[in-house]
């Protein structure tokens, strides 16, 4: 302490007795005597006597009093000499304030650092530290505390210290408020925390220079925590790759943004028990800020926390780039292997004897990419005989041990196969005994699950369609025949009604065909430009009507729907299937909601539909809050004839045409069901594009004039040409009735020797497509060449685009779908020849 400083505290606390009050008693006792003058002696000495009584009184209890300490005579209020000594010499200033700046107390330290030599020299906290604007504003915030009654510590520093003690002084201030005699009062107390501030300079220096030479090693360091964020990355490693701290910053990095995928594959795998502290050797490529790698040796050590949650690693890197600073020298032939070894696209490990994985790569750790890495390859796989077998053979040394493919461990969805190749033991029996090679096959076992059942449903589907094919040559005659029978019978006839429900059964059977052709994509369809919303609406009656009372109808169209080609009775068909189905699964009332929107083709790669390519499309929604679908029929649902329904209540061709319509149109379907909680179909509509040609022919279309209803009379030559000689022979007897002269053959062949024999005067050939010895197709090629200008009609009970492919493209002809009724017939021929 330099120059000459107090040494005792100053106590303003207590106040002097008021002298007041002294003369105010010597006034009374005067008083008192002057009027015992005035009274009779006989009164006056009983008087004087019982005043000086009074007095003894009041005297001896004063003493009294002040023996025991009742009274003190120094002071007012009672002193706590115990407390005063303890503050008096405490080593912090401490000091007490009235008012604004009136100091009642201030201890022997508050003295010291205020330089005070008498009581005079004090002054209080706010004017003792003054300096820099900071320092101001610091007492500004403890001057306001205190006129408010609040409690408040701030830190100032002071250039120089207090009372000279150094050039730099750190010192914290507080203040609070305390009751004094019914007054607040404000107790302030000074620290000198210098001492203490520069220990953590210093402190902080040398962590400066510890990170100084950890940033400038020879070495790289970094840090990971388990969710791969970078929390510290030494200059030396930013340096090698390029990025520059000041700008990034450790905190602003990401595992993915310094290391190539393999690499970061193989630093998150690192798995370990509670409490565990693991350290693996990895040689792994790290990637330069410009995407070129970096080959290095990583040191990575984990701690795992007793939740088995990975702590923030502390992770050494040597670089392994010939020729740079920091190189450990290793040669080129072992970098380029590491390189080699966690890039290939194939798992890889080695195991020793009893199966336990003890070095793998980077797409093995790739297998299993959530929880704890397998610790035997046992674990890698779900349980089998399988590979306990090959491991056994590959321990025995055999070298012509079987693929294996196998389930992933954890994830039935996941396959992989295995392949096991021994290696040959040491001469302690420990240490590698196998590899093990392994590629994931869940891509291609998904493939080909598809395949199958695309093949399958195209098996089915062929078959359906030879069925069909077969009953509309039948259903042809029977349509045909009731007609005739009906246009000879009149309404009033006994045997019309019987005929006429020959002729509708006729039409219900030629509708379950057309369900099959549907299933097995052969049906005839005619694809015009629709709005879906528009559809829906014109539907939007029938579909209340269909679902009954008990269920709820919800229809949410999309704004802006994209057009979609389909044929419109088709499309319509597919709705109604669905809203059918969903009905009879909500026997007990429920809700159907039927959704549109568009689906671009950034959005249909990210919907979970691997067999869905990437475009453009508009989607239709049918859920249901039914009973749902089992799992085990999820796969059957689109089969013809397959139904879960009690016999006599669906003939199992519903969904079946739903599949065949919508993938006849270039569509796709999907189902997802819930047991117990609905069932959704997914119909998804390829977007069309209208060409120009397109917008021409329909605003010609729209201007048109209506034609008048035509004359379903002609005349000139037909070749008709039908195997089946009832249908031929039915259709021939139409044509005459409406006045055409018919050429009958029953078969391409005699249909060729026909049109020879009449020197090609026909005026138009009718055709089966599908006919033994010569086909529609072959004989149109025929009758073209002997005369280009021939024309043509098909008629088959498959679709036009079946046999279209098999003709030289911008081949013209006309075609009619079997079943048809006697009008189509000659509408088409009249129009083939018009």
């Amino acid at each position: 302490m330099s120059g000459t400083t107090a040494t005792t505290a100053i106590d303003r606390s207590d106040k002097p007795g008021h002298i007041g009050i002294i003369l105010l008693v010597a006034g009374l006792l005067v008083g008192a005597a002057i009027a015992l003058g005035f009274i009779a002696n006989e009164w006056a000495q009983p008087l004087i006597l019982g005043l000086l009584a009074l007095l003894s009184v009041v005297g001896v209890f004063g003493l009294f009093a002040f023996a025991i300490g009742l009274i003190q005579f120094s002071g007012r209020a009672a002193r706590n000499d115990l407390t005063k000594t303890i503050v008096d010499s405490a080593d912090d200033g401490t000091v007490v304030t009235e008012g604004e700046n009136d100091i009642v107390y201030a201890n022997e330290a508050y003295l010291a650092l205020a330089g005070a030599r008498g009581a005079s020299d004090v002054r209080p906290v706010g004017r003792l530290l003054t300096g820099r604007a900071e320092v101001s504003e610091a007492i500004y915030r403890l001057a306001t505390a205190s006129r408010e009654s609040r409690r408040l510590v701030e830190e100032v520093r002071l250039e120089p210290a207090l009372n000279g003690r150094g050039d730099v002084g750190w010192y914290r201030v507080r203040v609070s408020p305390v009751r004094r005699n019914g007054k607040t009062a404000t107790l302030w107390t000074v620290s000198d925390v210098t001492p203490e501030r520069e220990r953590q300079e210093n402190a902080f220096q040398e962590l400066q220079h510890a990170i100084d030479y950890l940033d400038h090693a020879p070495a790289g360091f970094v840090s990971i925590d388990a969710d791969g964020e970078v929390s510290y990355l030494n200059a030396t490693l930013s340096g090698w790759l390029d990025f520059d701290l000041a700008r990034f910053g450790s905190g602003g990095l990401h595992l993915d943004d310094i290391c190539t995928p393999n690499a970061a594959a193989l630093v998150q795998a690192i798995r370990g028990q509670p409490g565990d502290v693991r350290v693996e050797v990895l040689d792994v490529d790290l990637k330069r800020r410009n995407g070129t790698p970096l080959p290095v040796r990583l040191h990575h050590q984990v701690a795992f926390g007793h939740d088995g949650r990975a702590g923030p690693s502390r992770t050494l890197v040597l670089n392994r780039m010939s020729g740079e600073a920091g190189s450990d020298g290793s040669s080129d032939a072992e970098v380029r292997f590491a390189r080699f070894f966690h890039s290939t696209p194939m798992a890889i490990a080695t195991v020793d004897k009893t199966g336990a994985i003890l070095r793998s790569n980077a797409a093995f750790t790739r297998l299993t990419p959530a929880g704890a890495q397998p610790a035997t390859i046992r674990d890698l796989v779900a349980p089998g005989v399988g590979l306990d077998r090959a491991l056994s053979d590959a321990m025995d040394g055999r070298s012509d041990i079987a693929p294996l493919d196998l389930t992933l461990a954890g994830d039935e969805a996941r396959s992989a196969r295995l392949y096991l190749s021994p290696v040959a033991a040491a001469e302690t029996g420990d240490g590698e005994r196998a590899i093990v090679y392994a590629l994931e096959t869940t891509d291609e076992r998904k493939l080909k699950d598809n395949m199958d059942q695309a093949g399958k449903m195209q098996a089915v589907g062929q078959l359906a369609g030879g069925i069909a094919h077969d009953f509309n040559n039948v259903l042809q005659v029977i349509i045909n025949a009731s007609e005739f029978l009906l246009a000879s019978h009149r309404p009033t006839d006994p045997s019309f009604p019987d005929i006429m429900q020959i002729k509708q059964n006729a039409y219900r059977a030629a509708a379950l065909v057309r369900q099959l052709l549907a299933f097995s994509r052969r049906q005839t369809l005619r694809p015009q430009v629709l709005e879906l919303g528009e559809v829906l609406s014109d539907l939007s009656l029938m579909l209340k009507r269909v679902v009954a009372d008990k269920v709820t109808l919800d229809v949410r169209q999309g704004r802006d729907l994209w057009p979609v080609k389909a044929d419109l009775g088709q499309l319509e068909q597919v709705i109604v299937n669905l809203a059918v189905n969903a009905r009879d699964a909500m026997a007990d009332g429920g809700k159907l909601t039927v959704r549109t929107r568009n689906v671009a083709g950034s959005e249909s790669t990210s919907l979970g539909h691997a067999a869905l390519p990437a475009d453009d499309y508009v989607l239709l929604e049918v859920e249901d809050t039914g009973t749902g679908i089992p799992q085990e029929h999820l796969d059957k649902i689109f089969e013809p004839f397959f139904t879960t329904k009690e016999v006599g209540k669906g003939t199992g061709l519903g969904l079946s045409m739903v599949y065949g319509i919508v993938k006849q149109t270039g569509g796709f379907v999907f189902c997802d069901s819930t047991i117990g909680k609905g069932t959704t179909f997914r119909i998804f509509l390829p977007r069309h594009v209208p060409t120009e040609e397109e917008i021409a022919a329909d605003a010609a279309a729209k201007e048109a004039p209506k034609k008048l209803a035509a004359d379903h009379t002609g005349a000139g030559v037909i070749l008709l040409v039908e195997d089946e000689d009832a249908v031929r022979a039915l259709n021939a007897r139409m044509l005459v009735s409406r006045g055409y002269t018919v050429h009958e053959a029953a078969s391409g062949v005699e249909a060729l020797d026909i049109f020879l024999k009449n020197d090609g005067k026909i005026d138009l050939v009718v055709s089966d497509v599908v006919m033994p010895e010569m086909d529609g197709p072959t004989l149109l090629g025929e009758l073209r060449q002997r005369n280009p200008n021939t024309k043509v009609v098909f008629v088959s009970g498959y679709a036009e685009e079946a046999f279209r492919k098999n003709l030289p493209e911008g081949e013209g002809f006309q075609f009619l779908p079997k079943p048809f009724t006697m009008k189509q017939l000659v509408e088409t021929v009249k129009a083939a020849m018009a």
